[in-house]
């Protein structure tokens, strides 16, 4: 019988590998957390030690940093929308290709909110350990965000 327990490279240790369900259920309470902008609830998903890698936030390290990032995020866009368009699962690896939206209605990184909108895809990166998120890596168009609320202009070709 095959054991549900992985082995981790040099680590000398095993660890849970998540079942595919328990992937999609972590998933699912995320995306609730996003409806609610419940940046404390999506914190909480974080390894103690994790490291997010985001064009917005920059690397940042911890529950602590997540949930302010995120926090800040949810200020300047307090109508943003996360939709999740597809969860590609690859043992505790995951890929979610989503649709992020919103007004920037408040402060984004020192800037004054322009009321303007903004539609952007994306992609975040995860690899998971015991069930929780160990590193995330966004993907997204960062300048093309700040050209659609107003606050970089584009020179004309």
């Amino acid at each position: 019988m095959a054991s549900d327990r992985a082995s981790v490279a040099g680590a000398g240790e095993t660890q849970a590998r998540m079942t595919r369900q328990q992937v999609l259920e972590l998933f699912k309470r995320r995306e609730n957390a996003y409806e609610d902008l419940d940046a404390a609830a999506l914190a909480r998903d974080y390894v103690d030690d994790a490291v997010i890698e985001s064009p917005a936030a920059g690397v940042h390290q911890g529950r602590e940093a997540a949930e302010r990032a995120l926090q800040a995020v949810f200020t300047a866009f307090l109508d943003l929308t996360v939709t999740i368009e597809h969860l590609i699962i690859d043992g505790d690896n995951v890929a979610s290709v989503l649709t992020l939206e919103g007004t920037h209605i408040g402060d984004f990184l020192g800037l004054p909110p322009t009321g303007k909108r903004f539609q952007m895809p994306a992609v975040f990166f995860y690899q998971l350990e015991d069930g929780k998120i160990m590193r995330e890596r966004r993907i997204y168009d960062f300048t093309g965000l700040l050209l659609q609320i107003g606050v970089l202009k584009a020179k004309p070709a």
